[in-house]
């Protein structure tokens, strides 16, 4: 029998058994006398048991546990045991969180805790300076009530958190966040904030100098190639080798002058100042000039077809589309050996619509996919010198396509050609255009 029970039965029992002997005594009137009596101290003493336990149970944090003997004393036992293990778990527990908090005050990011709701649950000392938080003030708050910025919003609500987003003027004016969001845990979230105020600052740099010194060069360039062709077309010009030197200084001025238009137009697309403006572009006329510009290009060496699928016009800018589709033709007739084949394709999938390049050429190499869109990365640096590519054609436009809210997609096998791909969102559909098909 456990101490329990035997706390629990034995009193009873004994006065059972003392009645039993009065009653054999003094008759059963004195028994029974005495058994109620008992029964009512017992009732007493429980209730009084019952009535510290309550007492304990309004502040248990601060007043110890009662003490008593009996059934109650082993209950209370077991209880001061209970409550001493739980502190000790809820100070190591608390002891893990301080060395949790102390760990992510010191990252250099500044960490929120959201929840499914997304409010705020905890954040660092950083994210207070990067927000505008107050730990002890904001708990429980909405970020998006504290957080207004129409992108920083847009970007909680699409629950798409691949890229990071980049924040300016937040707090302070000159300010430049960097914002990625990790989901974890039932539908919680983590903030991570960087400030990258600095390394924007350097960017900035970057672009002004490539894009100043592009157009200090365009000038001399100018010069130099129409030096270079007068000499070329002079009529008593008969030595081979100046004639020769002649011709290979126009090449390289064309290239060189083809590389600073492009550096130009480079570092107009990575201007954030630069808002992209659209208007409604005619996609069908503009492959047709593209596609007379590409045979052109390829003199009779390849043959390219254009296969129009679809006549949706597309909400954006001309410019830079013709720029990115313009690449992807001049590439493929590049890069296609002669005796190749060209399409270029204007098709819809689900609604979205989609322009692709496909050729015939040499392929890429799966691990070269990745970078292509890099500046300046070349698989094969001797080829791009004799094809003329100056390294930023894909680089323009992955840009292009990131103004757009699209998706460039590349598929490529060694030796079997290679085929991109520009998959735009359904919103960049006309409007017009797709009423009229409705």
């Amino acid at each position: 029998m456990s101490v329990f029970w035997r706390h629990a039965l034995v009193p009873p029992l004994i006065l059972a058994l003392i009645a039993l002997l009065l009653w054999a005594a003094a008759g059963p009137l004195p028994a029974l006398v005495f058994l109620a009596l008992g029964f009512i101290a017992r009732v007493v003493f429980h209730l009084r048991r019952l009535a510290a336990l309550d007492n304990w149970l309004d502040d248990p944090e601060g007043r110890p546990v009662p003490e008593s003997t009996g059934v109650w004393g082993e209950v209370y036992v077991r209880l001061n045991k209970r409550v001493r293990q739980q502190r000790k778990e809820r100070e190591q527990r608390m002891a893990a969180l301080h060395d949790m908090e102390q760990a992510t005050a010191a990252l250099p990011e500044g960490v929120v805790i959201l929840d499914e709701a997304d409010h705020i649950e905890w954040c660092n000392p950083l994210a207070e300076q990067h927000f505008g938080l107050d730990v002890h003030r904001d708990i429980g708050q909405q970020i998006t009530y504290l957080e207004r910025q129409p992108a920083f919003v847009q970007y909680l609500n699409m629950r798409h958190f691949d890229e990071p987003l980049v924040l300016r003027g937040m707090r302070q004016e000159d300010m430049v966040l960097s914002i990625k969001l990790i989901s974890y845990g039932d539908d919680k979230k983590l903030v991570i904030s960087r400030d990258i105020t600095h390394f924007e600052r350097i960017e900035t740099m970057r672009r002004d100098f490539v894009a100043n010194v592009s157009h200090e060069l365009r000038t001399p360039l100018t010069v130099v190639n129409g030096f270079v062709e007068t000499l070329h077309d002079m009529p008593n010009l008969d030595n081979e080798m100046a004639r020769r030197a002649l011709q290979l200084m126009g090449e390289q001025t064309y290239r060189m002058e083809h590389l600073v238009n492009d550096l130009l137009t480079l570092s107009r697309l990575e201007n954030s100042l630069n808002t992209l403006q659209e208007d409604t572009v005619d996609v069908c006329g503009m492959l047709h000039l593209l596609h007379r510009e590409g045979v052109s290009l390829s003199g009779g060496q390849h043959k390219i077809r254009l296969e129009l699928e679809s006549e949706c016009d597309l909400c954006g800018n001309t410019e830079e589309l013709r720029s990115a589709f313009g690449n992807l033709v001049t590439n493929a007739v590049r890069y296609t050996p002669s005796g190749g084949e060209i399409v270029l394709r204007w098709q819809e999938h689900d609604g979205q619509p989609v322009f692709s390049v496909q050729d015939s050429g040499i392929g890429i190499a799966s691990q070269h996919i990745p970078r292509l869109t890099e500046r300046f990365y070349r698989i094969d640096r001797s080829r791009s010198r004799e094809t003329g590519g100056t390294g930023l054609g894909l680089a323009i436009v992955k840009h292009v396509v990131n103004r757009h809210q699209a998706k460039l997609e590349i598929a490529s096998e060694e030796g079997k050609g290679s085929t991109f791909s520009i998959v735009f969102p359904a919103k960049r559909r006309c409007p017009q255009q797709a009423e009229q098909v409705a």
